[in-house]
């Protein structure tokens, strides 16, 4: 299991969103665009995956225990933390389902295509039946009729 795997486990596990992880690293002082870490989140055969780094997965594991513990001066509750964020994604899920928005979190059961599948009309083109006497003689030459010996004297056969 390499960096990439424990980052996006981390970030399913906890249901965090590509700007809550640059708010995240931004806690320990290191800055990263939205698009560089959507490149570390990509199938490795794609042409602008990132290979997520040491410092990287440091850096964002150090300011995810001050995002979820907070400081000394300033405790929190890890799982209230996390309770709030759920609480946000549900939020935002309903809210683009009300508004008929696609999302990848849909249900199968509601998704309706745009058009209705019209399977097309049947011709009445009727197959021969196979028969093995009209298959075309095939007219190869065996390979041993093909070599000539030639020993240096002619023979007559």
């Amino acid at each position: 299991m390499n960096n990439n795997d424990i980052f996006k486990k981390l970030r399913v596990a906890l249901q965090l969103r590509d700007d809550q992880i640059v708010a995240i690293l931004e806690l320990v002082d290191f800055r990263m665009s939205k698009g560089e870490i959507g490149n570390i989140f990509r199938n490795a055969d794609h042409a602008d995956f990132m290979e997520c780094g040491d410092q990287v997965l440091r850096n964002f594991l150090n300011g995810l225990v001050i995002h979820l513990r907070g400081t000394k001066e300033n405790p929190k509750n890890a799982m209230e933390v996390i309770r709030q964020n759920q609480e946000v994604v549900k939020k935002n899920i309903a809210e683009s389902r009300a508004k008929g928005e696609p999302s990848g979190a849909k249900a199968k059961e509601t998704y309706k295509p745009d058009a209705e599948f019209k399977p097309k009309p049947k011709t009445d083109f009727k197959k021969k039946p196979f028969n093995p006497k009209d298959k075309k003689p095939a007219s190869k030459i065996q390979v041993v009729e093909k070599v000539q010996y030639k020993n240096g004297k002619n023979k007559k056969s």
